[in-house]
């Protein structure tokens, strides 16, 4: 029987909550032996519909703009019969909430444990306040052993930021609390973090894991051979989970040969939280049904789609008391199916598409850049800093060469050739050698 207990427990202080009674459905899991990430699709869905209406009941008491919402949409009380009626709950648009630190707050604000913000390269910033019962106590509750495999026997290096947004400390507390995992917090290169004490760290503690972005697992591989540490030998991980930026497989196939480990993705969000983890077999994102109920939308006229069509991803938060987000439409795009996975976990899988606003038309189509990125990552002698620049429908694709004798006019031509067998499109292509390195969210792409 597989057992994942908590290396340390936090008690809360007067703690009174709409979540209490799910600490005891998830107790009863523990003791028997099971995670809700291997229930039969019917026991997932009833632990779905309580949580949903009890985080209905809890918005629809605690906070005005909810209720009105809900008034609205004809709702009398605050509860649905099966999950199938979600769909009439409003959906929660990202410029209601931009800005605005209270619109959303569910509990007094002294009960506020912390704050985090959204970087708002979109507009303006989106708060996300958390309870301490939020982070320390129901965000813990579902447990994932299929999934996860840390323990106290592993040094987990969190190359994250830990400044305004969740992913840093939020795998900080996973790591600490749920897996008992000691943590190097290296951050993301800032004052304090330099890529070469980053790397004299996880070297120095013989880090087993590594969290982090796409671009700065790659960033951090490039610097090791600037620095004289040998990754594989000094450096040896034996996971690395990849988090706030999309890839495509192939760029994570490509980390996974220089970094000698697996490579798995990790999807969440700052409002949000955990969304989807990806599993060793690599066929898409297992949704973290303890956590979070999906529902792939159509993006123009706001009807949920069946199983397998491609669509805007709408999230609602599952266990949070501080500020729960009911049907909140995340930007992005993907799909979802029932799992027959062979790692035996029966959560839906998730494919991720990409962001709506990144979507690259070219001709009469719409490409994701994750799918371009992908055919340009089959080419080995294409390094993985690149840009895709459109320019009234004309696609550019700047590249780096990779440990490659081939001069610059032969890798432009083989790159033009295999995108036109790939994706049929015709492309100008630059090789260059001064493709900026970022610290922050690697921007690909330029329209």
């Amino acid at each position: 029987m597989k057992v994942q207990t908590h290396k340390m427990t936090v008690s809360i202080d007067d703690q009174s909550s709409h979540l209490e009674a799910f600490k005891e459905f998830y107790k009863q899991l523990d003791e028997q032996g099971k995670t809700i990430e291997v229930l039969p699709r019917n026991e997932k869905e009833e632990y779905q519909l309580q949580a949903v209406n009890a985080t209905l009941a809890h918005v629809w008491k605690q906070n005005q703009y909810y209720r009105q919402r809900l008034e609205a949409a004809g709702f009398e009380e605050p509860r649905i019969d099966h999950l199938e009626q979600l769909s009439k709950v409003p959906m929660l648009e990202k410029n209601v909430i931009r800005g605005d630190k209270e619109k959303l707050l569910c509990v007094d604000p002294k009960e506020i444990g912390q704050v985090h913000l959204t970087s708002g390269t979109s507009g303006k910033p989106i708060y996300t306040a958390y309870t301490l019962a939020d982070q320390y106590v129901y965000d813990l509750l579902p447990k994932y052993l299929e999934l996860f495999k840390e323990s106290e026997n592993d040094v987990a290096a969190i190359a994250l930021p830990y400044e305004f947004a969740l992913p840093g400390l939020g795998f900080q507390r996973l790591f600490q609390f749920a897996f008992g995992t000691a943590v190097l917090s290296l951050g993301k290169g800032g004052y304090m973090a330099p890529v070469d004490k980053s790397l004299e760290l996880m070297k120095e503690y013989q880090a087993t894991v590594l969290t982090t972005t796409p671009s700065y697992a790659a960033l951090l591989a490039e610097e090791s051979e600037k620095f004289g540490i040998k990754i594989g030998e000094d450096i040896q991980l034996k996971k690395i989970w990849l988090t706030g930026e999309g890839c495509s497989p192939a760029f994570r196939e490509r980390l996974e040969k220089w970094w000698d480990c697996e490579v798995s993705f990790f999807y969440g969000s700052t409002e949000c939280g955990v969304i989807g983890v990806e599993c060793s077999k690599h066929k898409g994102y297992h949704v973290m049904e303890g956590h979070v109920k999906l529902e792939i939308i159509d993006p123009d006229s706001g009807q949920v789609l069946p199983s397998g069509k491609t669509g805007e991803i709408v999230v609602t938060t599952l266990l949070r008391e501080g500020m729960p987000m009911v049907r909140y439409r995340t930007g992005d795009l993907g799909n979802l199916k029932e799992s027959n996975c062979e790692c035996g976990t029966t959560m839906d899988v998730l494919q991720l598409r990409g962001r709506m606003e990144h979507m690259l038309r070219l001709g009469e189509h719409d490409y994701s850049p994750f799918l371009i990125e992908h055919f340009l990552m089959e080419i080995p002698e294409v390094g993985l800093w690149y840009h895709l620049k459109l320019n009234q429908g004309v696609l550019t694709i700047e590249a780096e060469k990779f440990r490659t004798t081939l001069s610059d006019e032969q890798l432009a031509t083989k790159i033009k050739q295999h995108m036109l067998d790939r994706i049929g499109v015709e492309c100008n292509v630059v090789i260059r050698d001064d493709i900026p390195r970022t610290f922050g969210k690697a921007q690909r792409v330029f329209t």
